[in-house]
Parts: structure tokens; sequence; C-alpha cells
């Protein structure tokens, strides 16, 4: 069973950056598909990247097109979500997920879940 716990979370100016880290546990992290998601105060939780278990493709929601990169190090066992340009709508707890496939991106395809890590930006 792989346990995520995400790091990097915190506060930062509008125009700055974060990198966010997700670092599972357990031996087959190559296994799941990876992806992050945001849950923003008042709103539902909602898709941001996927990652494909090789790291060689990747998806973005419309938000996070042109600013925030997903990536993965399967030596590492860690995901990672690199936030340029941000902006106060993306302030918002930020959730790592491992699933089975690439191809689906709603929260039910995804069966592991870490405990989030905060994002806040000021304008």
């Amino acid at each position: 069973q792989v346990q995520l716990v995400e790091s990097g979370g915190g506060l930062v100016q509008a125009g700055g950056s974060l990198r966010l880290s997700c670092l599972a546990s357990g031996r087959t992290f190559s296994n799941y598909v990876m992806a992050w998601f945001r849950q923003a105060p008042g709103k539902e939780r909602e898709f941001v990247s996927i990652v494909s278990f090789n790291g060689i493709s990747t998806r973005y929601a419309d938000s996070a097109k042109g600013r925030f990169t997903i990536s993965r190090d399967n030596n590492k066992n860690t995901v990672y979500l690199q936030m340029n340009s941000l902006k106060p709508e993306d302030t918002a707890v930020y959730y790592c997920a491992a699933g089975g496939s690439y191809w689906s991106t709603g929260q039910a395809a995804f069966g592991l879940w870490g405990q989030g890590t905060q994002v806040t930006v000021s304008s």
C-alpha cells in the first residue's frame, strides 16, 4: 500500500512560484498514475494535473496550463508540481493522488490521497 505525503506549500505573493512535492512510501510508486488536485475554501476539489506512469505524458486543467508543470522521479518515489506566476485564485489546499488510469481525472479514479498542503497567494 502506498502512502502519500505532500510538502512545499506556503504563503507567496502573486506572481511568485512554489514547488510542491509528494513523497510516496512503498515499492510500487511507478505502478501508479499520479495527479494533483486542489480545493479552495467553499469550493469542490478540482483536478489540476496528471502524469503518466513513466512521466512522459502530462495533462493539465485549463487553469494550470502554461503556469504549472507536473513531473515525477520514480527513483525517488516523488511527484512534483512546479507552480509559476501564481494568482490569488490559486489559493487552495493541494492534494496529490495515486490512481490507475491516465485518462481518468475524476476523483473517483484515485484511490490513494495525501493529507494536503496549503498554498496561499496574496495579492
